[in-house]
């Protein structure tokens, strides 16, 4: 069980602090079940979350050294663009990325995105509202966690990601 003042990830809304565990008096709440009262730390709001369920994924954040681990394999990840025969399909794939609550899966999902963005912008086209809005939600989701993990302001996690990879191609 996590316990207050606990940074953890919960579902596809990514990074929370968990404020409180609360048996909340409100009508949908279940009697004497116990919630977590969390505070997510990317967008406004609070979210109750029942302690004992597991409809929703919660994981604690990634340590550091994972962090790092990670963004060391961005060089040997090779992206390829996701094509599929029809929009719906697109969505469920890049849908079952997001569920995964998987770092590196999230990567791989922003990767294969913007491949796709490269070879659109060479034909003077723009990328699609399914591309854009999956990797808009696998950005605020690894990079919210990133920054988490990392302890630097979100809005410095993509500059930090290009300059470690930038280094360790010197290398």
């Amino acid at each position: 069980m996590f316990q207050p003042g606990e940074l953890l990830v919960y579902g596809t809304t990514g990074v929370c602090r968990v404020e409180e565990i609360t048996t909340p008096d409100i009508t949908r709440a279940d009697r004497g079940r116990r919630y977590y009262l969390l505070k997510p730390l990317y967008q406004d709001g609070v979210i109750y979350a029942p302690v004992d369920s597991d409809k929703v994924p919660i994981r604690p954040v990634i340590s550091r050294e994972e962090a790092e681990a990670l963004i060391d394999l961005i060089p040997s990840i090779r992206a390829e663009a996701c094509r599929a025969p029809t929009l719906q399909v697109l969505a469920q794939h890049y849908q079952s990325a997001v569920r995964s609550h998987d770092c590196k899966e999230l990567l791989e999902l922003m990767m294969s995105i913007y491949a796709k963005q490269r070879q659109a912008e060479a034909q003077k086209r723009r990328l699609g509202m399914v591309d854009e809005r999956y990797m808009k939600q696998a950005e605020r989701l690894l990079y919210g966690e990133l920054s988490t993990a990392l302890n630097i302001p979100y809005e410095d996690v993509q500059p930090y990601i290009a300059r470690r990879v930038e280094e360790s191609s010197y290398t």
